[in-house]
């Protein structure tokens, strides 16, 4: 292959190979082989007008690139829009990824946004010492995490369930989302009159690329009072997480539970040509 030829990871716009698909209402509202990936935050799919449903869009205020969208009693207001400042995607319209009932990338369910092509997740079994301290008190430590590495953010440290102190851990009704690990759970540290909220995640069912974290604790560096790495404190309370947010609120997930639950007893995919 001529490596002049591939891509690099500032393109802004990539033409996916994926088979994508919105549903709303009962409805496949966009069917497409040819979507446009707008990269950046949000990260966005473009279906080709042609290849949208546009009975089910109606102008919203009378706009000629913002849609409303409805099928029968189900309307998402202002949930559909193009750009008409940006000539590449002419003739493209987008939708509000959770003002929809669900997404497909070909037959798999996708969730909280579109995989950027350009991330890259490893899960690396290791014999670091990773120890975790609040309040004085050793919450975790071990010598066989699971570090994960993903493109643009930390390093994360993944501890067998067994190195965790979970007599110090609290169950939380907080869950969330990564399009590229799956739904997490959560727990909340309590040591004496100190809690910390959320300190601790974990995913029951991770996504099959990273099964090594499946059942495993990890820890917020951010929010613990340390955090060391083979005796070395790198991480300390109120550091900043500048990566990407993949995360989404509680409130959103239950709403998603409900569509979920609707849209699997509907019978959508029968409908798609």
């Amino acid at each position: 292959m001529d490596e002049t030829k591939l891509p690099t990871a500032d393109i802004e716009l990539v033409d996916s190979p994926k088979w994508i698909r919105v549903f709303f209402g009962g409805e496949v509202i966009a069917s497409s082989r040819r979507v446009k990936l707008k990269r950046g935050w949000p990260l966005t799919y473009y279906f080709p007008r042609e290849d949208v449903n546009m009975e089910f869009l109606h102008a919203a205020n009378g706009a000629d690139n913002l849609w409303d969208v409805r099928v029968g009693d189900a309307v998402a207001e202002r949930a559909a829009f193009n750009k008409a400042d940006e000539e590449a995607l002419a003739g493209h319209v987008a939708f509000r990824w959770h003002d929809m009932d669900a997404w497909f990338e070909e037959d798999e369910q996708a969730f909280t946004h579109p995989r950027d092509p350009y991330v890259r997740i490893e899960t690396i079994q290791s014999s670091r010492h990773v120890k975790v301290v609040v309040n004085g008190e050793t919450v975790a430590e071990t010598r066989r995490p699971v570090l994960l590495f993903e493109t643009g953010l930390k390093t994360r440290f993944y501890m067998p369930k067994t190195d965790v102190r979970m007599d110090m851990l609290v169950p939380s009704d907080n869950h969330t989302e990564c399009p590229y690990k799956g739904e997490a759970s959560y727990y909340s540290v309590q040591v004496g009159d100190t809690l910390v909220e959320d300190a601790v995640w974990y995913y029951p069912f991770p996504d099959p690329e990273v099964s090594k974290i499946q059942g495993m604790f990890c820890f917020y560096h951010e929010k613990v009072d340390e955090f060391t790495v083979d005796g070395g404190d790198l991480f300390t309370r109120n550091v900043p997480h500048l990566g990407r947010n993949f995360s989404t609120p509680s409130s959103y997930n239950r709403k998603r539970q409900r569509i979920t639950s609707r849209f699997s007893k509907g019978s959508c995919l029968a409908r798609d040509s």
